[in-house]
């Protein structure tokens, strides 16, 4: 199906998922195990070692997905099927961060050439995570178990607990599960002192009941996170509040004409930015209050239908809604964020209507096609915005040159992160007027008519050699933010920044979708018996017409520039290669596995001739990994090159290139206790993140990148009855 994929982490090596009996059987794949050391808060750590993938990491548990150099929109990501979107300018709540690592069973990564049946309104490629459906238990019996989880970590003292039980008959099934996880700022390798905003605490808590009834299944799931507060290093803002509340349906039939999936979801996201005491902290009367309420609602619908034992026809169609207010409350007493309330979005929505067709073909045992075809219907609006109105009223009254001293809800606030953010003068009032009155005006509606194409071809060439190669034609339009962002000052403009990087970002009602057309070949060598050995080699390449990039249109201060979105022409491309071996199988030693990814990947703004931003510099890993009885262990090294290719019109910071080496080891107790102990960059090594953006709290004009986190020794403990 797909150049990149990780398929369920709850399977073996080279077994298939449960579903692929009606998929053809000529698949290049490379399928991944759920780590034994990982751990971690955030669920986007899972696809680590899928080739092609990398991530940024902004708080804790919100890391943005790239796959080829393709970031965080441009990549289209589920949960148990619902597509969504960040209800935050900030992006502090992505979809990967609104479900606990605890919970996911299945797992997909697929970059550049993403099946039309995986959804439209993306560039680079689809990520796709699930919890596990209901268990039920044999006929006549009754079915309880469950597992748990406790971990712990000494850099930053992080902790965390998770865990889920199921009571089930034949028919019926309850499952309740439930996780936390926290952590204080984490200290950076080498000297580099403790990494300032990087602290977090969330809770998940879901419960689903299932219905089984011969050839179909019924599944409800309800549940809420809860994210009292998260630190931000490259951000302004930090999360003071998230609780994200959903419902989810799932029905799965089996007919003699074939299957029906059917999904239907409602979720809505209450979230709050304000600055935590590492930025100045925040009071009745202090800080900055921001506040949005998102909603989300859809369905989908796909059939999957053989035609003959060598073909078989999938069509689709799905619906979502997502709607988003966005607004800053006065702050008490001041003159400057007051006295009403700064309302960014009002009313927003985009919604999003698809249609699908999809035909797979097994032409010979070695020979099979995949070709689908797609419309999407973007439909976007917002009602009229307004700014705080205390300055414009400073201004009509010539007030324009009073000074800080005259605001008192600015008297106890940092004042030296807020003249960072622009907010020492009072031209704010009348620049955001005038932005307001001209957006206002204007026609806000838009509707984008997108089709996708998508060919593939597998061959397997002999006994040694399978090929997969393709092309992809996809389509994205822009976010909430990208087409309705309007503020044009310092202090507000900083505020959407889901890059990272400090800079202040405008919209633009004249954006146009961005098409991105993909290349790109698959070659996997292995052994003819008992995969030993292979290896992967995989070049792509995208060219990307009406590319939503940034022009600069100001200055701001610390070497900071205030942008604005615009389309541009733009390429990607570059070469992933994994292989692994099995060194020793026997019992004396056991078995021994020597595994290495290689990814390099390279953008181009053909417009600006700066490179693409947040594209990860030329990095790979390489993997020692054990297993005897019940003992298993791991060495690791981690190699990333210097990244001196940046985006200069963002500032985008150079980084060094560094060395990080792991350990891990661990012992299990027949199937129902397990320990891991692992050792994360034993050597302390001081590195900065090269897609981290810049520590915005810190010193410097700009300030340095954010760096990566020091030598930190983990335990985890698992147990299952």
């Amino acid at each position: 199906m797909s150049p990149i994929r990780q398929v369920p982490t709850s399977l073996k090596p080279g077994q298939a998922p449960a579903s692929s009996s009606n998929r053809p059987t000529e698949e290049i794949s490379i399928t991944a195990i759920r780590r034994p050391f990982t751990q971690a808060a955030d669920t986007a750590a899972l696809f680590r070692d899928v080739p092609g993938y990398s991530s940024y990491r902004t708080g804790g548990i919100a890391s943005l997905p790239v796959l080829n150099g393709m970031a965080d929109d441009r990549v289209a990501t589920f949960v148990d099927g619902m597509p969504l979107m960040a209800d935050c300018p900030n992006h502090m709540n992505p979809a990967l961060s609104q479900i606990s690592l605890d919970e996911v069973s299945h797992s997909v990564a697929i970059a550049g050439i993403t099946p039309v049946s995986l959804g439209g309104d993306s560039t680079g490629g689809t990520i796709s995570v699930e919890r596990k459906d209901p268990q039920f238990a044999r006929e006549g019996n009754i079915l309880v178990t469950g597992d748990g989880r406790e971990d712990w970590r000494s850099n930053g003292g992080g902790s965390g607990a998770g865990g889920s039980i199921t009571v089930a008959n034949d028919m019926l099934s309850l499952r309740y599960s439930g996780s936390y996880t926290h952590a204080s700022d984490y200290t950076a390798g080498g000297r580099g002192g403790r990494v300032l905003s990087s602290s977090y605490l969330s809770f998940n808590h879901d419960v689903t009941a299932g219905l089984k009834l011969k050839n179909h299944l019924f599944s409800l799931t309800f549940g809420q996170q809860d994210t009292p507060y998260e630190g931000f290093p490259n951000q302004y803002m930090d999360e003071t509040n998230n609780r994200s509340t959903f419902v989810n349906g799932k029905y799965v039939g089996t007919f003699s004409w074939g299957t029906l999936e059917a999904r239907g979801y409602w979720q809505r996201v209450t979230h709050a930015m304000n600055m935590l005491a590492d930025k100045g902290g925040h009071s009745a009367t202090t800080g900055m209050p921001m506040n949005s309420d998102g909603r989300t609602a859809g369905y989908s619908l796909v059939a999957t239908m053989p035609l003959g034992r060598r073909h078989q026809l999938k069509v689709g169609s799905a619906f979502s809604h997502d709607g988003l207010n966005d607004w800053w409350p006065p702050v008490m007493g001041s003159m400057m964020m007051g006295p009403g309330a700064f309302h960014s979005l009002n009313g927003a929505h985009r919604d999003h209507l698809g249609h699908f067709i999809q035909w797979n073909a097994q032409w010979t045992p070695r020979l099979s096609t995949e070709l689908g075809m797609r419309s999407d219907i973007i439909m976007m609006n917002t009602g009229p915005v307004s700014p705080y109105q205390g300055l414009s009223s400073m201004n009509d009254m010539g007030m324009g040159s009073m000074g800080m001293g005259g605001m008192s809800g600015m008297s106890m606030m940092s004042m030296g992160h807020m003249s960072d953010m622009g907010m020492s003068g009072m031209n704010m009032g009348s620049t955001n007027q005038a932005a307001a009155r001209a957006f206002n005006s204007a026609r806000r509606g838009r509707t984008d008519d997108n089709f996708d194409v998508t060919a593939l071809l597998r061959y397997r060439a002999s006994a040694y050699l399978n090929i997969e190669g393709g092309y992809a034609r996809k389509t994205r339009s822009p976010n909430l933010y990208e087409r309705y962002g309007w503020s044009r000052d310092s202090m507000t403009a900083r505020m959407i920044n889901w890059f990272g990087d400090g800079n202040g970002y405008v919209g633009n009602l004249n954006l146009k979708p961005e098409v991105a057309n993909t290349t790109s070949v698959t070659f996997r060598f292995h052994d003819t018996d008992d995969h030993q050995w292979e290896a992967m080699i995989q070049p792509f390449y995208t060219y990307t017409h009406n590319y939503m990039n940034v022009v600069r249109i100001g200055a701001l201060s610390r070497g900071f520039n205030l942008l604005q979105f615009a389309n541009h022409n733009a390429q990607n491309y570059g070469i992933n290669a994994s292989g692994r071996t099995t060194l020793w199988d026997n019992t004396h030693w056991g078995t021994g596995e020597l595994s290495a990814t290689l990814n390099w990947v390279r953008g181009q703004d053909f417009k600006t001739h700066s490179g693409l931003y947040q594209q990860m510099p030329l990095n790979g890993t390489i993997r020692l990994h054990e297993h005897f009885g019940p003992w298993h262990g791991m060495a690791e090294v981690v190699l990333v090159k210097a990244k001196h290719t940046v985006d200069w019109v963002r500032n985008e910071p150079r980084t060094p290139g560094y060395a990080l080496f792991n350990l891990g080891a661990g012992y299990h107790w027949s199937r129902h206790l397990q320990l891991d102990v692992s050792l994360d960059n034993l050597l302390n090594q001081r590195y900065a993140l090269p897609l981290g953006g810049r520590a915005v709290s810190t010193a410097g004009s700009p300030p340095g990148a954010v760096l990566g986190m020091g030598r930190s020794v983990n335990l985890t403990l698992r147990e299952h009855f």
